[in-house]
């Protein structure tokens, strides 16, 4: 007895779930072919296109990561200017650390950068301040207070040498004036490194004070006059509205003079060339004399390696930092 091919199902036979599975299942697979045929073309461009890329990966691996790996490699070695060298290992990174001029050289380096970030911050924060107010000759006086910004650092530094000389220099002639006696300023080693912060001061606190301006000036003005109404002064206005909104400009300047202050090299070198003795000494001056002066390239590899590290560690701490100062809804 033959079976009709459009008999009725059975009772409990669920034809209409079954079809709405079988168009969904079709539904799939078209999608999943439409994004196979998407995914080719994106594979099909990118062969296509890197062509383009090429050139400059190829120069950023010859230009940056070829000369890591060859500092590292270095830094393994004892190697001197001719070029002849032997396997030392570790021997290079025991022995700074048991080098007290390199130890010395990294605490002047962490004390330099403290004064030369901190001041600058305070500085340009005043100064931002300042002229984001209305009042005449606004502009003009704005302009002069970034002209230092601007001028190279040798050139800064030979001009600040002339100053300091303790007979000829002007800031000494200017102290006789008031009747106070002659500063050593560079000359004396108690207080070079805070002389030649002073140069990093007026070379740089224009730059913080651009930064932290331009937050300013995107401020809103309806939590002011919401505090003016509320009869807050000043300080407090200051203190619980502008300063939470500009912090993080504030932590891009420190960010930024933060890295400048620890790689600084031309200014110490034109005006104390880390003296009097060691007394101005930072990593960066005496990663230069270990190279090029005392030869010593394996040395000085294993002292580029661990100012790099200190400069990656506190540069992801302070954009860490940043992070958490940055506005959320």
């Amino acid at each position: 007895m033959s079976v009709e091919h459009n008999a009725r199902p059975l009772p409990g036979y669920r034809g209409g779930a079954t079809a709405a599975a079988m168009e969904a299942d079709a539904e799939a697979k078209r999608i999943r072919s439409r994004n196979a045929a998407m995914a080719a073309q994106v594979r099909g461009a990118a062969r296509k296109y890197w062509i383009f890329i090429a050139p400059a990966t190829i120069a950023v691996g010859l230009v940056i990561v070829f000369p890591w790996i060859f500092t590292l490699w270095m830094s393994a070695h004892e190697w001197n200017v001719t070029g002849d060298h032997a396997f030392v290992g570790f021997a290079n990174y025991r022995k700074l650390f048991t080098d007290v001029r390199f130890l010395e050289s990294v605490w002047r380096t962490f004390w330099f950068t403290l004064l030369a970030t901190l001041i600058p911050i305070v500085l340009g924060v005043w100064a931002a301040l300042v002229f984001h107010r209305e009042f005449p000759f606004r502009g003009i006086l704005r302009t002069i207070f970034v002209m230092p910004m601007m001028a190279t650092p040798v050139a800064i530094a030979l001009v600040w040498t002339m100053m300091f000389h303790p007979q000829l220099g002007v800031l000494n002639y200017l102290l006789s004036l008031v009747g106070l006696p002659p500063f050593a300023w560079v000359y004396d080693p108690a207080t070079v490194i805070p002389t030649l912060v002073l140069v990093e001061v007026w070379h740089w606190t224009p730059l913080v004070m651009l930064i932290v301006l331009g937050g300013l000036a995107g401020l809103p003005t309806d939590p002011y006059e919401a505090a003016l109404i509320d009869g807050a002064s000043s300080w407090q206005m200051f203190r619980h509205i502008t300063w939470p909104l500009i912090l993080p400009y504030v932590m891009i300047a420190l960010v930024i003079r933060t890295i400048d202050s620890l790689k600084v090299f031309d200014t110490i070198a034109v005006i104390s060339q880390g003296g009097p003795g060691t007394a101005s000494e930072t990593l960066n001056y005496f990663l230069y004399l270990q190279a090029f002066q005392f030869y010593n390239l394996g040395y000085a590899s294993a002292v580029v390696v661990i100012f790099f590290v200190i400069i990656i560690a506190l540069s992801l701490l302070l954009l860490y930092l940043r992070q958490k100062t940055k506005w959320t809804d």
